[in-house]
């Protein structure tokens, strides 16, 4: 009997640190998006390998309307696809705010070792574009300062260069589309190699303004009309 009562004090101890240690569930929104920031970083701010892009601050109407392409089969990562699937348009809207919320400090960008021509190129298409082949500078719908445009316009800034060219070529090859009219997947199509290869070159080298945050609104009109999610019906939460 002194054996058994031994025994189980001995297990209540162990076991006490154990419950202790046991994390608080808060149903709050920061804990139900543990599965986005376990690959997209603390916070949203990036994963360590260049494929797990930022998502912190970037505008919500943008993050709702991707969340909807990775559910929906317009973009293709099946890990995304199998998270998203049972989700409802409203849920995926309050985690697109949740993260659009965000204001974080960016890291500085990683060193580059391009040829100055080629960085001179991609800075004339990004903030110039070319004119001769109708083609828009990322600037003119990405904002002046591309920092993104609210609500629904990406920044570009402080993404690394293999992600941007990935992303470029899955728009060239039509792994990844958007909502009609799909202007990216045009401006994508127009772009040489070699102008992909300069752009990205030299937007994944430039450092973060002091302001991060999407611009309200664009300055004139897009040149190009973009396809875009209609926002669900009902109350959702701010």
């Amino acid at each position: 009997m002194r054996a058994v009562k031994f025994l189980a004090r001995l297990l209540l101890l162990l076991a006490a640190p154990l419950a202790a240690a046991a994390p608080t569930f808060e149903d709050s929104m920061a804990q139900r998006t543990l599965a986005c920031t376990a690959c997209h970083g603390e916070q949203g701010r990036a994963g360590p390998d260049g494929y797990y892009p930022r998502i912190a601050g970037k505008p919500a109407g943008y993050l709702y309307n991707q969340l909807l392409h990775f559910r929906d089969g317009r973009r293709h990562y099946g890990l995304m696809t199998r998270l998203l699937e049972p989700l409802s348009n409203a849920y995926l809207l309050e985690i697109a705010q949740h993260f659009g919320r965000l204001d974080l400090p960016y890291p500085a960008p990683a060193p580059t070792r391009v040829a100055p021509q080629l960085l001179e190129r991609g800075r004339v298409i990004a903030l110039q574009g070319d004119a001769a082949r109708q083609l828009p500078s990322c600037a003119q719908c990405h904002g002046a300062a591309l920092t993104g445009v609210l609500p629904n316009v990406p920044g570009l800034l402080g993404l690394p260069r293999d992600y941007l060219n990935a992303q470029l070529g899955a728009w060239r090859a039509g792994q990844r589309r958007a909502h009609a009219p799909d202007c990216m997947a045009q401006i994508a199509r127009e772009l040489a190699p070699e102008d992909v290869n300069a752009v990205t070159a030299w937007l994944a080298a430039q450092p973060l303004p002091a302001d991060t945050r999407p611009a309200a609104r664009l300055p004139a009109p897009a040149p190009l009309a973009c396809g875009s999610a209609a926002l669900p019906a009902g109350p959702v939460k701010p």
